[in-house]
């Protein structure tokens, strides 16, 4: 932990809050059907034929209802279309390596993991995935998951910010605008950047190298992939999505050749959810409640890279017992050329920002250097979160701390002038429970089953703990795994694929109702006893509330995995 990684760190947060008031201030304008942006010249004509084609009317808002059904029709024909493009792979166009179709499980995984925004990958996508199958079938899901996610933050704000109104938005207006005049030029000018650090991007076949082994002149042959790379990094690090082209993901020197596009790659994955925060702030009318909700996602942020980083510097003293140095910490699992800091910050920033690309290989960090990642996706991918998911998930939070504030003073609780009523809880206690059921149910069920034990590669506490991330990663729609566990089998590609559709699904249904019971509600006006919802003591009763109910819900499950182990690696006992 030298200046050298703090300096960074501090030029990280910097940059961070440079671009989230700018940023927030254009997410307003294009999450505004009538606002105008400087891209207006180029792309309104494309708005005006994409509305007319598909018969959408841009003026005619949506209730919660019929908003919801929208992003259900829309995401599960998105389902379709890819399983069947990857079940006919083989037949299609742009696959020069001649892979064949996917099985109807991993199919049906990949389909529901990409439409989902989770990008779980029980494959290897250099060796599994034509260039057709990569751009259409996968990367059109990174820009309309993306899109689907910003849409619903949006019409669960327009939902607080509104009063005595029936409606929340167009789902349909919602998602093309921020595909068109967000999603689209800022990865455009990413990929740029990017292969002009040395990103692949191209349609060549996979190249053959000849390496000759001095000593024994032994002749083997090395296949370096090739494609279209670049555009698609792009839109996983700016959509959260986290697919990665290559099996080895940002670890890669294709896709993450540089310190620069470490640093930008970083960046990219909580500018979006960084900049809704203050979008919030300007909807509701009360800037200091949007930064109030920035520095509760930023405390939490900090406090998973300060541990992550403090525990894998700490080595592993297995390591020293096999005489292995533990002067640079534990780097079993990371690229040289990140190191400690950059592997840390870049796994605490992947799995806050429901994220699956991976700099190192969780499954390498110590026991409570890899719990810190695996918390942050329990805790409902709300430390920045993925692109809309996590404000619309910290949201939820918010009203529940408000609610308990209005307990302990004995008042109807209020938020932003509206009252908080008990439909509004149950439906933001039922956001909560989704989680809670998904990951520990399915979890339980695997690790009594023969399918769920058969995929381990690892016994004891620490294989407990890849069961929990797998699906802990799969509901919090993030995507990273342990990579300890043979995913790709019939059963581990069903159950990881219902668990995403939970999270995702089954999460934006009480959210969007929460959202319409907003919407219908009158303003009261605040009085003595209204709570405030900025300063200290807020911040602390809404990271107080995230800390108490993670605890409550996942604490004896991680007390089996990582908590275990970590005791164990103290008294040098290895599984």
């Amino acid at each position: 932990m030298n200046i050298n990684s703090w300096l960074q760190l501090g030029i990280f947060i910097a940059a961070l809050l440079l671009i989230t008031k700018p940023l927030g201030l254009y997410l307003e304008k294009v999450l505004d059907a009538k606002g105008k942006t400087w891209l207006d010249k180029i792309l309104k004509p494309l708005e005006r034929l994409t509305y007319k084609l598909f018969g959408i009317d841009p003026e005619k808002e949506q209730n919660w209802k019929w908003y919801g059904i929208s992003v259900l029709v829309f995401s599960f024909i998105g389902v379709l279309f890819t399983y069947i493009i990857l079940r006919l792979q083989q037949y299609l166009p742009l696959n020069p390596q001649a892979f064949p179709n996917l099985s109807p499980h991993l199919a049906f995984n990949t389909a529901v993991s990409f439409a989902t925004n989770t990008n779980w990958q029980s494959y290897a996508g250099e060796s599994t995935m034509s260039y057709l199958s990569q751009m259409v079938a996968l990367t059109f899901h990174n820009f309309l998951s993306a899109a689907t996610g910003i849409a619903i933050a949006a019409a669960v704000v327009r939902g607080i910010a509104r009063h005595s109104a029936k409606t929340i938005g167009n789902f349909w207006t919602d998602i093309t605008r921020v595909t068109y005049y967000l999603l689209v030029p800022i990865c455009l000018v990413f990929a740029v950047v990017l292969i002009s650090q040395g990103a692949i991007q191209n349609f060549k076949p996979y190249t053959t190298a000849k390496l000759v082994e001095q000593q024994t002149q032994t002749v083997t042959n090395q296949t370096i992939p090739q494609g279209p790379l670049a555009s698609q990094e792009a839109i996983k690090m700016i959509g959260t999505n986290g697919g990665g082209y290559m099996n080895a993901n940002s670890a890669h020197p294709f896709e993450n050749p540089t310190p620069l596009t470490n640093f930008l790659e970083m960046l990219a994955l909580i500018a979006i959810p960084s900049a809704l925060t203050y979008y919030l702030g300007r909807m509701v009318k009360n800037q200091k409640h949007g930064w109030a909700v920035w520095i509760i996602m930023f405390v939490l942020f900090m406090s998973a890279v300060l541990a992550t980083w403090h525990f894998e510097a700490a080595g592993n003293p297995i390591h020293q017992q096999l005489g292995i140095s533990q002067s640079d910490g534990n780097m079993e699992g990371k690229e040289i050329r990140f190191g400690i800091f950059n592997s840390s910050l870049f796994a605490a920033a992947t799995t806050d920002a429901s994220n699956g690309a991976v700099n190192s290989m969780h499954d390498s960090f110590t026991p409570l250097g890899g719990l810190v990642p695996l918390a942050n996706i329990q805790l409902g991918e709300i430390v920045f979160g993925g692109v809309g998911s996590g404000l619309y998930g910290m949201l939820v939070f918010v009203i529940l701390a408000v609610f308990i504030a209005g307990l302990m003073i004995g008042r109807t609780p209020e938020y932003l002038g509206q009252k908080i009523e008990a439909y509004d809880v149950k439906v933001s206690g039922l956001f909560i429970l989704v989680s809670a059921f998904t990951i520990l149910g399915f979890t339980a069920w695997a690790v009594v089953s023969k399918w769920g034990l058969a995929g381990l590669n690892n016994s004891g506490p620490h294989g407990f703990s890849e069961i929990l991330y797998a699906f802990s990663s799969a509901n919090g729609n993030n995507g990273s795994a342990f990579a300890g566990l043979t995913a790709n089998t019939p059963w581990y590609d069903t159950t990881l694929g219902l668990a995403m559709l939970f999270g995702r699904f089954l999460a934006i249904i009480p959210v969007l109702a929460l959202a319409g019971s907003f919407a219908r509600k009158k303003l009261t006006p605040a009085g003595p006893g209204t709570f405030p919802v900025s300063g200290p003591t807020f911040i602390l009763l809404v990271i107080g509330t995230i800390i108490l109910v993670g605890a409550l819900t996942f604490l004896p499950a991680l007390a089996l995995g990582p908590i275990v182990e970590h005791y164990l690696m103290q008294a040098h006992i290895l599984f």
